[in-house]
């Protein structure tokens, strides 16, 4: 794709975005769940079933507040961000306006996205009666995105954050998806997942465009640059160090005994996942470089098979 083959989604963001033609979704007081058992492996952990199963409601809801949280995080603090910088015409490189028109219409579906979650935790916390606890003020891209950047010339540090934040856009997708399509999470959370998801496929799009756009007239030396600093980023973005200690906070307010939270501890500890070519998240960033032109660069592949070898996670 060249800047002349840019098409503006204008049209079709008119006619399809859901902060365009979706009505409020209200959730429903019935027993399905609040929020996915795949996605909090603490209430099928063994310690847990046997003895502390009359806390699974308040972990799920819990868990449900750190979600939209994220969300909000992300959405409004990192992509708005962006976004808003390359539909103002503030970013290096400068893109045409075709793409910032689109970016702009980003940044209001993702203020809409914020806007919906946190009206779900309010209806969730007027229907439950539980508020949330203390949550966190980061999300993984939060700490990946400035660590990347610090390691790269200063010229480029525009250009990392468009792709931290591309491969974030591109991953998200894909969990929102398998939310999405839970049976036994309630209903109007299925729904809320789905019209975020139908936003997100466009979103996706779009920063992979740009990432193509800008990988076809870097340097040679930029982008050299670049893979050198992208397993930086993965090694900040593909970590469970958040979610270990929102989990650890977790159990020091259920009430049970010293003996079964220090065994949830325990099971929680063991939860880390090793960051291989299996893991979960690392096909959708492979397929997401594959489609952007990163993976075609040598020094890109090379990067990531250092960074993905045994030796390179150990180091």
């Amino acid at each position: 794709m060249s800047i002349t083959d840019y098409c503006s989604f204008a049209d079709d963001w008119e006619r399809r975005a859901t902060v365009r033609t979706r009505p409020r979704r209200l959730l429903e007081n019935d027993d399905k769940l609040i929020f996915p058992l795949c996605r909090q492996p603490l209430v099928l952990s063994a310690t847990f079933v046997e003895h502390c199963a009359q806390w699974r409601d308040f972990v799920l809801v819990q868990s449900f507040y750190k979600y939209i949280n994220d969300v909000v995080i992300f959405e409004t603090e990192i992509v708005d961000r962006t976004a808003r910088s390359i539909a103002k015409n503030r970013f290096t490189p400068p893109f045409p306006l075709a793409c910032r028109y689109n970016a702009m219409s980003v940044v209001v579906d993702e203020d809409y996205h914020a806007l919906v979650a946190l009206d779900f935790l309010h209806q969730t916390v007027s229907m439950t009666g539980i508020r949330p606890l203390d949550l966190p003020r980061q999300i993984e891209l939060s700490r990946a995105l400035p660590a990347a950047q610090a390691q790269a010339p200063a010229h480029l540090r525009d250009a990392v954050e468009l792709i931290g934040v591309a491969i974030a856009e591109n991953t998200v997708t894909h969990e929102v998806a398998a939310f999405s399509r839970d049976d036994s999470v309630k209903s109007s959370i299925r729904g809320m997942m789905a019209d975020h998801l139908f936003d997100e496929g466009r979103h996706a799009r779009f920063w992979t465009n740009l990432v193509h756009l800008y990988w076809q007239a870097a340097r040679p030396a930029d982008r050299d640059s670049i893979a050198h600093v992208l397993p930086t980023f993965l090694m900040h973005y593909l970590t469970n160090d958040l979610q270990k200690t929102f989990d650890l906070q977790l159990i020091e307010h259920l009430g049970v005994g010293a003996r079964i939270r220090e065994a949830l501890k325990d099971e929680v500890e063991a939860l880390a996942f090793p960051i291989t070519r299996q893991h979960p998240l690392v096909g959708n960033i492979m397929k997401f470089l594959q489609h952007s032109g990163l993976l075609q660069t040598p020094s890109v592949a090379a990067a990531l098979d250092d960074y993905l070898s045994p030796a390179g996670r150990a180091a």
